[in-house]
């Protein structure tokens, strides 16, 4: 299917009209009715998204028997809550065409790499159920992803272990310690936080092993199930970590999750 404009007629705050300014999710759909879904947040240090962790990620949930969608979300000189507000409309957007898409609605996820990752967290902590009040009925859709799955992500905005670039491009070069403190996932988990399949290296050397445990730590003390795999060699940005023999085998930890939990299909 072609990719659908989150916003056909423009989306809030945009800057231009070309394809960066233009929030949109490309669909990868497997056959039948009722299946999971999943939104894919690419990488790229909210300064780009990188493909290979997009349509190759897509493609592989589709064998899982999982509908995938790619997030095109808006990057710098975009900075919060630009990213945020596309993630958030295109989980929306799935669900009230979840019909057309064969999709249960209840069965929606997300899932991010590294600054993608922060984003899929965001979406996590920060959402509505529904919004009664929206003139459009899209906009009455529930935001919350029923599961995330965050591979190296970038977590908190805090110096000690945060990815400079990601938060320089997120929030700029200063940022009130409010807003820091709000973009810091692991400060804003819940008892309402989505269960979550959590990945890392322990010698990422860009985007330190520390905000996953951070994540997880927060999860726990919330009771929130969830999966950590910290693996001990990787670079950072491997994707589905092909050329890795002992990473790689996150896509089958993460395959057996998902089997767990109802959403793909037993192999």
């Amino acid at each position: 299917m072609e990719t659908l404009l989150l916003w056909p007629e423009g989306a809030p705050g945009a800057l231009g009209s070309s394809d960066e300014d233009s929030p949109a999710i490309t669909p990868y759909l497997v056959e039948g009715k009722h299946n999971a879904a999943v939104l894919i947040c690419p990488g790229g240090g909210y300064g780009m998204r990188a493909y290979h962790e997009g349509e190759p990620i897509a493609e592989w949930l589709n064998t899982l028997g999982i509908s995938a969608f790619v997030l095109r979300y808006r990057v710098a000189p975009y900075q919060y809550p630009s990213a945020l507000q596309d993630a958030q409309r295109a989980l929306r957007t799935i669900r009230f065409r979840a019909g057309e898409y064969g999709i249960d609605p209840g069965k929606l996820g997300i899932l991010g790499f590294s600054a993608g990752g922060h984003l899929a967290s965001t979406t996590g902590v920060s959402f509505d159920r529904e919004n009664a009040g929206a003139a459009e009925s899209l906009d009455r859709q529930s935001s919350r992803p029923d599961f995330m799955i965050l591979c190296y992500p970038v977590i908190t905005m805090y110096a000690a272990a945060a990815h400079e670039g990601s938060r320089t491009n997120l929030l700029g070069e200063t940022a009130e310690e409010e807003l820091v403190k709000l973009l810091s996932s692991e400060l804003q988990v819940t008892a309402d936080t989505p269960p979550t399949f959590l990945w890392h290296t322990s010698d990422d050397g860009s985007v330190p092993v520390a905000n996953s445990l951070l994540f997880a730590a927060e999860l726990e003390r919330h009771h929130i199930p969830f999966d950590l795999h910290v693996y001990a060699h990787g670079r950072h940005g491997l994707g589905l970590a092909d050329e890795e023999p002992h990473t790689r085998t996150w896509t089958e930890a993460c395959a057996s999750w998902l089997q767990l939990n109802g959403y793909a299909k037993q192999r």
